[in-house]
């Protein structure tokens, strides 16, 4: 679908629905969600659990969503708290049951592909894209990896109607010069293939959004930082004024409402920060990269 003629930034992290209703009520339209919760059942792995057990979070993102994308989950297989060793067989199970997660819920949002890139090589990568684009019918981000080189970033701008520039990866592999290289890489990408969407994996610098504003999407958690470690756009989260936090008392219990939360005192304040955390992050993606309505 459109996204309009500039870049939007998607709050991750959104399959905590509570999270991603107060972001709503703060003004946002773009969110990334990952369907890790939802399929690691089937895998033997307990998956963190989801807060509101009422309501089934990516349809209920899709109602209010002008755009939503779905993870693969695949980075927390690879590196987060579920890492391990991941086989072919594994890996193909695992992007079986997105697909079938996918067609079962009629979810509609764009889907970040099965980037196996790390684990099993570049040629078996494409195996699992070209495979996964018979399996859905939703858009799909095709990502670009290091280890992909010029051939392979040439191979999937050819094949990809939209594609991912995973921006942690860079700033692990090029500390020094991730910056600029991602830049000349989305500036590469749309000058051979003007046409194409562009996501910034993982993007959460602001300053990075306003020079690659030509890109069409990115995503950040940095918004849940006003809660995860107490800091909020490099602030503490104490120098948030009481009477700014009355200002969004309606909309936290409107939540917590629809989501059966008890509104005690402390999960007021808990969602109030989300809720201003939100508005405030949302406002700078707006000053850097434009409008984001």
């Amino acid at each position: 679908m459109p996204l309009g003629d500039n870049l939007k930034v998607h709050f991750a992290g959104s399959e905590q629905i509570d999270f991603s209703m107060i972001a709503n009520k703060a003004g946002v339209n773009y969110f990334l969600w990952t369907c890790f919760p939802f399929i690691s059942g089937k895998f033997g792995i307990k998956g963190y659990p989801i807060t509101c057990k009422n309501l089934f979070p990516p349809l209920e993102i899709e109602k209010f969503a002008t755009h939503s994308i779905m993870d693969s989950g695949l980075f927390t297989l690879m590196f987060g708290a579920h890492k391990g060793k991941r086989d072919k067989a594994f890996l193909i199970n695992w992007m079986e049951a997105m697909a079938e997660f996918v067609i079962t819920n009629g979810i509609k949002s764009t889907c970040v592909e099965c980037d196996c890139q790390k684990i099993l090589g570049v040629d078996e990568a494409w195996e699992f894209r070209k495979r996964y684009r018979e399996l859905i019918p939703n858009p799909i981000i095709n990502v670009f990896h290091y280890e992909d080189g010029q051939v392979g970033l040439d191979r999937i701008i050819e094949f990809a109607d939209y594609m991912a520039i995973s921006v942690p990866e860079l700033r692990i592999v090029k500390p020094k010069t991730y910056k600029e290289d991602v830049y000349k890489l989305a500036c590469y990408i749309k000058n051979r293939k003007p046409e194409i969407k562009i996501h910034l994996l993982g993007c959460t610098e602001v300053k990075m959004l306003q020079r690659c504003s030509f890109c069409d999407t990115a995503d950040s958690t940095s918004w849940q930082a006003v809660n995860r470690f107490g800091r909020i756009l490099g602030n503490h989260v104490r120098t948030i004024r009481p009477e700014v936090k009355q200002l969004c008392t309606q909309a936290v219990l409107e939540t917590m409402k629809a989501c059966n939360i008890e509104p005690t005192a402390k999960r007021l304040d808990y969602y109030s920060n989300y809720y201003i955390s939100a508005f405030l992050h949302k406002r700078e993606y707006e000053k850097a990269a434009g409008n984001q309505d």
